[in-house]
């Protein structure tokens, strides 16, 4: 067993030798069994090299459309999703509102709600995911707002602090992280969690 880690995520190699193909199988889907039975809900198991082509496979299959909203990881999550062949069958667009006025008058986000919760808060990024959804007339939606750092961040709002919401035909679900590193580690998280949060949505 190798542990391949990466920010956000930590793969499982496994290799096993022998004279026998048909034994080695075996022995690998029996140790794959185990490894399901520890880490419960922690595995994400799929034939896709990559969690956000899993997304778009099962897109596919469903012929189902998703969108984006992002501030804090800049079209980070835009990116990865445009790196995959064929993903403009499902990817209907995403958009990067990153200034508080950005989200307001491009996206919609009522500005009381920016005012009085600030940009980096659950109110925002839902209204965030739920207006990507309307926007761009898709089923499913992902949307982040947070404080990457190394500035900006305050007591009650540390660096780090991200707020992810994704949404799925009119309902939002939205979590708060503390994510630890650099900016660019933060961001990472960032992405990550927000694939792992639409496909935990997707898959259920």
């Amino acid at each position: 067993l190798a542990y391949l880690p990466s920010p956000g995520a930590v793969k499982l190699r496994l290799s096993a030798y022998g004279k026998s193909n048909t034994d080695i199988k075996t022995q690998v889907e029996s140790e794959i069994i185990a490894l399901k039975e520890i880490l419960k809900n922690e595995l994400y198991d799929f034939e896709s090299d990559s969690i956000h082509e899993e997304i778009i496979n099962i897109l596919l299959r469903n012929s189902e459309k998703l969108s984006v909203a992002e501030s804090c990881t800049g079209g980070s999550i835009s990116q990865l999703i445009t790196s995959v062949s064929g993903c403009s069958s499902v990817y209907n667009g995403g958009i990067c509102v990153y200034s508080n006025e950005a989200k307001s008058s491009i996206l919609g986000v009522d500005k009381n709600d920016i005012e009085n919760y600030g940009a980096v808060s659950q109110e925002v990024v839902e209204q965030m995911a739920l207006q990507a959804m309307v926007k761009f007339r898709s089923d499913y939606s992902i949307a982040t707002s947070g404080i990457a750092g190394p500035s900006g961040g305050t007591k009650e709002k540390p660096v780090g602090t991200v707020w992810i919401a994704v949404g799925n035909k009119g309902k939002v679900l939205s979590h708060k992280f503390i994510f630890g590193g650099m900016r660019d580690i933060v961001i990472k998280r960032a992405v990550i969690n927000g694939f792992k949060m639409l496909y935990d949505i997707m898959a259920s």
